[in-house]
């Protein structure tokens, strides 16, 4: 048995060494507490960064708004009543869309400049998108919120007038628009919502649920204040993407709830003549849509669990090693596991993989 308190001789340094302590070896990080991967965290960056999300977001908006709408009053296109240009349904969504998409590069750059870290990982574990898990996590949504978004307009509408289909010229081009700009709508407010401020929060608390629970309360706040039933099932849409987040890593399951959902509602809106003139929002749903929403949240949620038990995309990742005291050995010693560092048996596996693991598609996976 080995004494643990004897120094013991390295292969890498000369004479005798103190053997580090095991407590040496960092806790893996969630994603929830990426704001501390590098071991740059400051308590004033996570608040720092809001305030730049926040303030960036709004000048960057107002200007580019500013711009289309000198750009529309140029092309003879009329003002509305609210002094905006009114470039019709299907252009005004596209512009509207475009407006939000553009928080990601704001919150990657806030990441990389004030958070001090790489900017992918407000994605995942991994530093980045992990591609084949979003498209696993979209195939997955695809069926499920079909089924419910089909069931929602099968509803009978009360005090509403019957409505058209709009036809292949309005229809078509509108789908289009859709599905390019969609997608980017909705991965820019889980950007924004489940990424940046779940580790904002994250950075200074351990408890995933507390880190969840504002952004939650947030994300619907942002979508106004419609029927007590709307702000629910916004609360929980939020609650539900923020868990499915730290469960898997990283934003893409998140992603692909929200972008399908968001692309089936949009296109039913399309469907029909000036349905995407309304201004209803998910806060303004009715307690039967609220019920069948949180149904495909809900079966959505159990498939991307059973996904990533077959799959295992990585959870966590790797924190940095605190300074190694002076007298102790900056290299690995026998007897105790490889810090998170370089990897002399195995230079192609990611730091802190195990001896008996191997590389992944993803990165390296985390036991259950």
């Amino acid at each position: 048995m080995t004494n643990l308190s004897a120094p013991a001789p390295s292969p890498y340094l000369p004479g005798p060494r103190p053997v580090p302590p095991p407590g040496r070896l960092a806790e893996p990080l969630a994603h929830h507490r990426l704001a501390r991967i590098t071991g740059r965290h400051r308590w004033w960056r996570p608040v720092l960064g809001t305030l730049f999300v926040a303030v960036a977001y709004m000048v960057t908006v107002g200007l580019l708004y500013g711009l289309v709408d000198a750009v529309g009053v140029a092309r003879g296109y009329r003002q509305g009543p609210d002094g905006t240009v009114e470039f019709g349904p299907v252009t005004s969504t596209a512009v509207d869309l475009t407006m939000l998409a553009v928080a990601i590069p704001l919150v990657l750059l806030a990441v990389r400049w004030i958070g001090r870290r790489p900017a992918g990982t407000v994605s995942s574990v991994t530093g980045g998108l992990r591609w084949r898990w979003l498209g696993l996590c979209l195939l997955a949504a695809v069926p499920i919120l079909a089924a419910t978004t089909g069931a929602m307009l099968l509803l009978p509408a009360e005090d509403e007038p019957s409505q058209q289909w709009a036809g292949w010229e309005v229809f078509g081009p509108a789908l289009a628009m859709l599905v390019l700009l969609v997608p980017l709508q909705a991965a820019a407010e889980e950007y924004v919502f489940r990424g940046w401020l779940t580790q904002a929060v994250g950075a200074f608390l351990r408890s995933p649920w507390i880190a969840i629970a504002p952004q939650a309360v947030l994300f619907a706040a942002a979508h106004g204040w419609g029927t007590p039933w709307g702000f629910a099932d916004l609360v929980v849409f939020g609650a539900v993407a923020g868990w499915l987040t730290v469960r898997t890593g990283g934003l893409e399951a998140a992603i692909g709830l929200h972008a399908v959902n968001n692309l089936l509602a949009f296109a039913a809106a399309a469907f029909v003549v000036d349905g995407l003139k309304s201004d209803d929002t998910a806060a303004d749903a009715p307690w039967e849509l609220v019920l069948l929403d949180l149904a495909g949240v809900a079966l959505y949620a159990a498939g991307v669990l059973w996904l990533a038990r077959r799959h295992r995309p990585a959870r966590t990742a790797p924190a940095p090693l605190p300074p190694v005291p002076a007298g102790y050995a900056h290299a690995p010693v026998p007897g105790f596991p490889v810090p998170y560092g370089a990897r002399p048996d195995g230079p192609g596996l990611p730091p802190g993989t195990p001896h008996a693991a191997s590389p992944s598609d993803d990165s390296a996976r985390s036991p259950r």
